[in-house]
């Protein structure tokens, strides 16, 4: 069962400026976005979740299975012209903002490509959408804005002026995010992180009373 829309993703332009990426909309087909997401996990909090830590099953397993198979990649590569053989990925999911979340920034240097799937309904307000800027200082001065939506996806090469951020959003959005990085230990060091953080969100909702 394929849940992604390679044509699209061919036909997509790669954009370079102020730097590397492409957006493509509904990249997860519409007639398979719902079941899709019927299955999506619990997520215990705002953050990013590592798989490992969350409920993954049906057929959003299968949605995830389908991105790190060796047609994703491919496709990436051929679009960025880049040879990420041997090159280990790690995933996140997150299911919520914070209102601080969205800042201005760069990804870290161990990271070469990053994906963001985003997986929630029609966006119709403001925050949260991710801006394309030109500085790492005015979220104003942007090329691109990404509607957080319908299998939306967002590809792009990290770079030293990879700069982006949305406005504030408190409350659900879903998205998954996939990066290929340098080494394992990037993997092994981020995914242990985020782990702690998100064991740690379980463990307080259990003692809140809140419902993962």
């Amino acid at each position: 069962m394929t849940y992604l829309d390679y044509g699209a993703l061919q036909q997509a332009p790669l954009q370079t400026d102020p730097y590397d990426y492409l957006i493509v909309e509904n990249f997860v087909k519409p007639e398979k976005f719902a079941e899709a997401m019927a299955d999506f996990p619990d997520v215990p909090g705002p953050g990013s979740h590592p798989p490992s830590e969350l409920n993954i099953s049906g057929r959003f397993r299968a949605l995830l299975d389908e991105l790190q198979d060796e047609a994703f990649r491919k496709a990436i590569e051929e679009k960025f012209k880049i040879d990420l053989t041997g090159r280990p990925t790690m995933y996140t999911v997150r299911g919520f903002l914070r209102k601080n979340d969205g800042s201005i920034h760069t990804d870290s240097e161990t990271k070469i490509i990053t994906v963001l799937l985003y997986l929630n309904d029609n966006w119709s307000v403001d925050g949260g959408r991710l801006r394309i800027l030109r500085s790492g200082t005015d979220l104003e001065d942007y090329v691109a804005e990404v509607p957080p939506s319908n299998g939306t996806l967002l590809v792009f090469r990290r770079s030293d002026n990879s700069w982006h951020g949305h406005k504030p959003f408190e409350g659900q959005r879903r998205v998954v995010q996939m990066n290929w990085v340098l080494d394992e230990d990037v993997v092994n060091r981020e995914q242990r992180r985020h782990s702690v953080s998100t064991r740690f969100k379980k463990l307080k909702n259990f003692f809140t009373g809140r419902a993962a």
